[in-house]
Parts: structure tokens; sequence; C-alpha cells
């Protein structure tokens, strides 16, 4: 308290307690002081046991690995789950099944007290996306291609990583809806990069990588892959409930973070020829 140049000298600390006799029920734990405050308000804070919080953030797209590196890196989090073991994690947390937690934790802002246990954020955080996708999951648009939440969830990760532009996720969902009705694979590059980077973590995605086959390579598995490949938005689990109604098949990027959207495959390639004649001249004039 000296250090934080509490006001009042603390010489007089036994006669404020004697005066008010509630400032000794002070309660243990981590408690932020301020330059010039007043050391009966310090006392009160620390009688009312309100404790300093800390914040972790869970950003959307990002998978369960940079989720648990953050709760690792967090200072005042306890550490109490086996980060090495990610197909264990899910009993750690007290679940009965072994099933994997990507894209089951909701991305937001977590606050917590110092020494909070990691497997409590990730708790929330699995509540929180569990209530979120169970309430939009009962009322979802009728006849689409998903036969549980998780379906719903895997792709709504999918959506997530596919377009940074929320109005757009929408279209992109019907897009997906449409290949699913169709019979066709939803060639999603976003879950052959997920794929690619289980088995070498470091590796940029190139052309020929369509062509590795691993439980996520949409370009060669029909329908959905078997898990989430990230952290879903409210908005991109939205989107993947109430897909805009379209006759679109297929879409590219523009090189500039938004699509072209096309429902025929000519028109397509067209549009992936000139996507690819703007990255090289990009590449070039580097």
């Amino acid at each position: 308290m000296e250090k934080k140049n509490i006001k009042n000298n603390l010489y007089l600390l036994p006669f404020l307690i004697k005066i008010n006799p509630s400032l000794k029920n002070i309660k243990s734990g981590t408690y932020a002081l301020y330059p010039g405050m007043n050391m009966k308000d310090a006392f009160n804070m620390f009688v009312s046991g309100k404790e300093k919080q800390f914040s972790i953030r869970f950003i959307e797209g990002s998978t369960l690995k940079d989720c648990l590196k953050i709760l690792k890196n967090s200072p005042y989090i306890q550490q109490d789950i086996d980060f090495n073991n990610l197909h264990n994690l899910s009993k750690q947390l007290g679940e009965k099944s072994d099933i994997l937690l990507e894209g089951n934790l909701y991305p937001d802002t977590y606050l917590h007290t110092k020494n909070t246990k990691a497997s409590e954020i990730l708790k929330r955080a699995k509540n929180n996306m569990k209530k979120i996708l169970e309430k939009i999951w009962d009322t979802r648009d009728q006849n689409l291609p998903y036969d549980s939440p998780q379906s719903l969830l895997i792709m709504a990760s999918i959506i997530e990583k596919e377009s940074p532009l929320k109005q757009e996720r929408f279209l992109i969902s019907s897009v997906f809806v449409n290949r699913l009705n169709n019979k066709m694979k939803l060639q999603s590059d976003p879950t052959v990069e997920y794929g690619l980077k289980l088995l070498k973590p470091n590796k940029k995605m190139t052309y020929k990588d369509l062509k590795i086959p691993t439980p996520y390579n949409t370009y060669i598995i029909s329908g959905l892959p078997k898990t989430a490949i990230s952290m879903p938005s409210f908005e991109s689990i939205k989107a993947a409930a109430h897909p805009e109604k379209s006759n679109y098949f297929y879409f590219v990027s523009t090189g500039y973070g938004n699509h072209i959207f096309n429902h025929d495959f000519d028109s397509h390639k067209k549009a992936v020829k000139n996507y690819r004649k703007w990255k090289k001249e990009i590449n070039s004039a580097r």
C-alpha cells in the first residue's frame, strides 16, 4: 500500500479499524490498488472481496490449439490440464465422451480472478457455445442437410474461415447447402489447410496439397469433415442455420477480401483464371 502511495498514514490503521470494526474482516485475494486511493476505500474493497479481474480472449476463427496456447501463456491462470493430449481434453473437463473440442468453445472475452483454473475457463467457453448452438439449432431453417447441432457447427466453422465479411457468409452458406443437396463435394480450401496443418503445422498450402488425402480434404471426401476446423462466431452459426436462397454452386476470391459467386462451372473457371492472373501480377510486383 505504501508503494502505491495510498493516502493516510498506515500507522493510523488500528484506529481506523477501531472506529470501523467491519474493516478487519478482509478476504484473501488479489486486489488492484491505485495511486492516491483512500485507505478506507482500499480496506472496503478487501472486505467486499472484489478481486482484480483479468481477461483472456478467444478470437473468432481460431483453433483449439490457439485457445490452449492463450491459456498456457496466461500468468494468472492455474494450469490444471494436460495441453499435450487434445483427445483426452473432454474427459479432463468431466465429459463422458472423448469428443474433440475443436469448434466447441465460444469465441469471447472471459474475465477471471487470479488462480482461476484453466479447466474452468474452458468449461465456461464450452457451455456458452452449447447454449448458443442449441438456441440457433432450434430456430434453423427447415430442410437443411444437417442431422445434428454438431453438423451445423462444423459448417459454421468452415463459413467462418471462408470469408471475413459478415454480409457474405449467408451467401457462402447457400453455396455449400446447394452443393450438399446436390451430392457435390464441398471443395473448401480452409478444410484442406486444416487437415494439412495437423500433419505439418508449418506447411504452407499449395495447389498440389488439394490431392493429399486427409479426413478434412473436402476435395476428396464427401459431405462434411469429421470435426469443426475453427471456433465460429455467432454470425457464422446463424449463417449456417439461415442460408440465403440462391442458385450459386461456386465462389472464388477477388483478391480484395470479397468473392465472386457463380451458378455454372464455366463462369467459375473464368473467375478463377482472373484471380490467378491478379495474384501472379501482385507477386511479380513485390
